[in-house]
């Protein structure tokens, strides 16, 4: 939830930070079996708001989400679709 967080803050205050949200990236893809599908939905959502390139990111997400779909409200599933379609990633299998 705090790597969550961190990129949503960031992402709503307008601010990149390239560093930071790669270093996020690569912790998350590891990391990616504790998130909720809110944390999912907020992590991707932050990368397309703040148009950082996270395609492994996106790949790692959209497996946890396919195999983890019952747990998805509907407002999780709206944030996650809007964050691939706006970050230009597909997720066949997903959507």
């Amino acid at each position: 939830q705090n790597m969550a967080n961190t990129v949503w803050a960031f992402a709503t205050a307008g601010v990149a930070a390239e560093t930071l949200f790669g270093a996020i990236s690569s912790e998350a893809q590891r990391r990616i079996v504790e998130f909720n599908p809110q944390n999912m939905a907020n992590t991707v959502w932050a990368f397309a708001t703040a148009r950082v390139a996270a395609a492994t990111l996106f790949g790692a997400i959209a497996s946890e989400a396919q195999r983890r779909i019952v747990e998805f409200i509907p407002q999780n599933m709206a944030n996650t679709v809007w964050a691939f379609a706006t970050a230009g990633v597909a997720a066949e299998t997903l959507f």
